[in-house]
């Protein structure tokens, strides 16, 4: 195969594949040098909620605060006049905001404080961590059942690539990760390996039609099987996004977090099912001859029996 003789659609999809390995490599990069942003329920600390009828933004609050005090603080807007504030197990920030806030002359009500140790954070941050590396195996499992070892691979490295670059987005950014977000990461595996499983279903169906005499280049038979399966894909994902863009808009801040990641990771999900899931096997040499029975010669005895 060369690059001459692959269709636009095919050329396509290799430079996709270019684009998503690029990528990977950047999230990888943001990631060893900035790191994820833990939240507390990783960390462990404070949650308080609070409200005052003279404060009606993030920003109007905090700038009633001295910056010492905003950097040890994550404030979010959980309605009119509602605000959450995070911070880590420090009792001195706490009086610090409190006091600034009175000296500021804002009224304010405390309206629930809660508190989450350290070591909680740490044994749910391993249970996460746990169930995210059991759903990984067993998917792998799953798929060295179901396809030819080259689908498999695709399949595989698809699941990667949007996990990876979910991460490399929070990271770059900055935002909070926490149970939420790592909850999304376990339901973007499974919309991933869906639309990858859709598109090497159909590969692999076309590659068994294509296995008798008449032979088509492997190219060509991935796009028929992209081309016949992307309007179900496009409304999926479409319908999808709406509803994720409505739990961002609308759900309030405590689901910001998850509407984000998952909003990102259907998007990258239904990219890589094409430019990775389905380009990576064609480009390891999958073909109809790895769905070529070969039968042993009392099974072909049998056969030709007339």
């Amino acid at each position: 195969m060369s690059w001459s003789t692959l269709t636009a659609a095919s050329k396509a999809r290799v430079l996709g594949l270019l684009l998503s390995c690029a990528l990977v490599i950047s999230s990888l990069g943001v990631l060893s040098v900035k790191g994820l942003n833990f939240g507390l329920d990783f960390t462990g600390g404070y949650i308080t909620d609070i409200s005052t009828e003279s404060v009606t933004s993030i920003a109007d609050l905090t700038a009633k605060l001295s910056p010492e005090v905003v950097d040890k603080l994550i404030i979010s807007k959980a309605g009119d006049h509602h605000f959450v504030l995070r911070q880590a197990p420090d009792l001195n920030t706490t009086a610090n905001w409190q006091a600034e806030l009175s000296q500021q002359g804002i009224d304010f009500k405390v309206l629930s404080t809660s508190f989450l140790g350290s070591q909680v954070g740490d044994e749910l941050f391993e249970q996460g961590c746990l169930a995210l590396f059991a759903a990984l195996i067993a998917i792998m499992v799953y798929l060295a059942v179901r396809f030819e070892w080259r689908l498999a691979v695709g399949s595989v490295v698809a699941l990667l690539h949007d996990l990876i670059l979910v991460l490399g987005l929070f990271s770059l950014l900055g935002l909070e990760f926490n149970l939420t977000v790592l909850a999304s990461l376990l339901a973007i595996i499974g919309y991933s390996l869906n639309d990858s499983i859709i598109v090497g279903d159909r590969v692999r169906e076309l590659l068994r039609i294509q296995s008798g005499s008449q032979r088509i280049d492997t190219h060509v038979v991935i796009n028929d099987a992209i081309g016949s399966t992307l309007t179900r894909t496009l409304i999926t994902s479409g319908t999808t996004l709406a509803t994720i863009a409505c739990i961002w808009l609308l759900a309030g801040a405590a689901l910001t977090g998850f509407a984000i990641a998952l909003f990102v990771g259907i998007v990258v999900g239904t990219f890589s099912s094409i430019c990775i899931a389905a380009t990576l096997p064609q480009l390891l040499g999958l073909s109809s001859d790895n769905y070529t029975q070969t039968l042993d010669d009392k099974t072909q005895a049998y056969i030709d029996m007339p």
